[in-house]
C-alpha cells in the first residue's frame, strides 16, 4: 500500500479526551475512529490488525475440531424470555427495543439463547456428541462505563464458541483442550495471559478468565509468585501476602486486562430449551454444555496497551498490519526509482509493505509516523544508503545496510 494513497492520516497529538493508552495511540495513528463512547470505526490499518487477530483465533478454534457458523445479532424476545434473561439482567446489559408491529427485539451480547434451540435441530443421539461450533461476530452490550477504548465497548468483536457433550467428564476433556487452544492464541498474539479462576455464577463454582497482567489493567487478580495460580479479586478468598494453597508461596496483587473467559454451563440452557439426546440404552439425557469467549477487539486493545513506547505502537509481527514500512527520503529521482524497485521486489516476494512515497513530507515527519504506526521493520531508501537499504527493527537503536535480496530474507525470517 502506498502511504500517499491511504484513506487515513496520523494526527500530531493524541485525543485529549481519552485516558486509556490504547484509545490514544490507535486514534492518533489512524487505526480507529471514535464515533461515540464504546463505539469505534476500524479504519483500514486497524481492520488489518483486527482481521489478523481474528484469523489466529479462527485457526486455533478449528484446531480443536470446532466448526464455524454465523448467527444473527438481532434477536427476538422469546428465547431470552425462556431463560429469564430478557428481564434479568435485561436492559442493564442488553439493548432492547420495539420494532414495527410491537415485536420486541434485542441486540445479542451473547448467544446461548440462540445456539441451544438451534442445536435441538441436529442433536438427537449420543452419536451426535460431542460437537462444538463457534462464530466471530460483533456483540452489543449496554455498557455503563465505556471509557477504556477497545477494552470496554458497547459494540465489540467477539469469538464465542459453544460445545455440547454427553456428560461432565466429556465436557471437562474438551474444556482442557480449549484452555490449551486459548494459550496458543495469546502466545501467537504476543501477550502473556494468566489462567485465572473467577466466579462461575449460576453455572459452576468457578469459571476461568484469561488475564493479561499490566499496570494499565482495570481488573485486580491475586497471583501466586511461585506456581502462578491466580484468582480474580471478586471471587477470591485470598489477599496479597496470603500463602498459596497449591505451593505455599505468597499471593501478590496485580492489575490485569481480561481478554477471554470460559464457562462450564452444565445443563442450565439445555434444560430451558429441552435439549436432550438418547443414550445407548434409549434413555433421554440432557446435553451438557460449555461456552468459550475471546474478544479480538479487546485483544487488539490489550496488545496496544502492552506493546508501545513513548514514540508510538510496537505491533508484534503476527498481528501487524504490514511486515515492513518502506520509507523513501529526498527528492532525487534516482532515490525514488530505487524505492519503487524495492517496493516491487517486496510485493513480488509476498512481503506486505506500507510504502511511504509521500512528496513534500520531511524525513523527521516520516520517521515520526513510522514510529507511531509501529510496523515491525522500517526500511529506508535514501541517497545515503546508496544501492543498499537501511533496515531497522521498530524499537531498535541500530540499523544495518542490506542489499535487496538479503533485505527480503531478513524480513521474512
Amino acid at each position: 500500500m502506498r502511504q500517499s494513497q491511504m484513506f487515513t492520516k496520523t494526527d500530531r497529538e493524541p485525543p485529549a479526551d481519552e485516558p486509556s493508552i490504547n484509545a490514544r495511540l490507535l486514534q492518533q495513528a489512524g487505526y480507529t475512529d471514535k464515533l461515540a463512547a464504546g463505539i469505534y470505526t476500524y479504519l483500514p490499518l486497524g481492520l488489518r490488525v483486527l482481521q489478523r487477530i481474528q484469523q489466529i483465533v479462527r485457526e486455533e478454534m478449528l484446531s480443536v475440531g470446532a466448526q464455524e457458523l454465523l448467527m444473527p445479532a438481532l434477536h427476538p424476545r422469546e428465547p431470552w424470555a425462556t431463560t429469564g434473561r430478557w428481564q434479568d439482567p435485561g436492559p442493564a446489559v442488553m439493548f432492547q427495543f420495539e420494532a414495527h408491529g410491537g415485536q420486541a427485539y434485542g441486540l445479542g451480547w451473547t448467544h446461548e439463547e440462540i445456539i441451544t434451540p438451534l442445536a435441538r435441530r441436529f442433536i438427537h443421539s449420543y452419536r451426535d456428541l460431542p460437537v462444538a461450533v463457534f462464530q466471530i461476530q460483533d456483540k452489543f452490550r449496554n455498557e455503563p462505563r465505556a471509557k477504556s477504548g477497545l477494552l470496554r465497548g458497547r459494540e465489540f468483536s467477539m469469538k464465542d464458541m459453544y460445545s455440547f457433550h454427553r456428560d461432565a467428564a466429556d465436557l471437562d476433556e474438551f474444556y482442557q483442550r480449549a484452555i490449551s487452544a486459548y494459550r496458543r492464541v495469546f502466545e501467537r498474539c504476543a501477550i502473556s495471559a494468566v489462567l485465572t479462576e473467577a466466579s462461575g455464577g449460576a453455572f459452576a463454582k468457578y469459571s476461568h478468565e484469561f488475564q493479561v497482567v499490566t499496570p494499565y489493567g482495570e481488573d485486580i487478580i491475586f497471583r501466586c509468585c511461585g506456581c502462578g495460580y491466580a484468582q480474580n479479586r471478586e471471587v477470591s478468598q485470598y489477599a496479597a501476602g496470603d500463602p498459596c494453597p497449591k505451593c505455599e508461596k505468597t499471593f501478590v496483587e496485580e492489575k490485569a486486562i481480561e481478554v477471554g473467559n470460559i464457562f462450564r454451563l452444565g445443563t442450565r440452557f439445555s434444560d430451558a430449551f429441552h435439549l436432550t439426546y438418547l443414550d445407548e440404552r434409549g434413555q433421554t439425557v440432557p446435553v451438557v454444555m460449555g461456552c468459550y469467549g475471546i474478544g479480538p477487539s479487546r485483544v487488539m486493545g490489550a496488545i496496544a496497551e502492552i506493546h508501545h513506547d513513548e514514540h508510538g505502537l510496537r505491533w508484534p509481527s503476527s498481528v501487524a498490519p504490514f511486515d515492513v514500512h518502506l520509507v523513501a527520503l529526498g527528492k532525487d529521482q534516482a532515490v525514488m526509482d530505487r524505492a519503487e524497485a524495492v517496493y516491487q521486489k517486496l510485493t513480488d516476494s509476498g512481503v506486505a509493505a506500507l510504502y511511504d512515497d509521500r512528496q513534500g513530507t520531511t524525513a523527521g515527519e516520516k520517521f515520526h509516523d513510522a514510529d507511531l504506526l509501529g510496523i515491525p521493520w522500517r526500511a529506508v531508501v535514501s541517497a545515503k544508503s546508496g544501492m543498499a537499504v537501511e533496515l531497522k527493527a521498530r524499537g531498535s537503536k541500530t540499523a544495518e545496510l542490506l542489499p535487496l535480496d538479503k533485505l527480503v530474507a531478513k524480513i521474512r525470517a
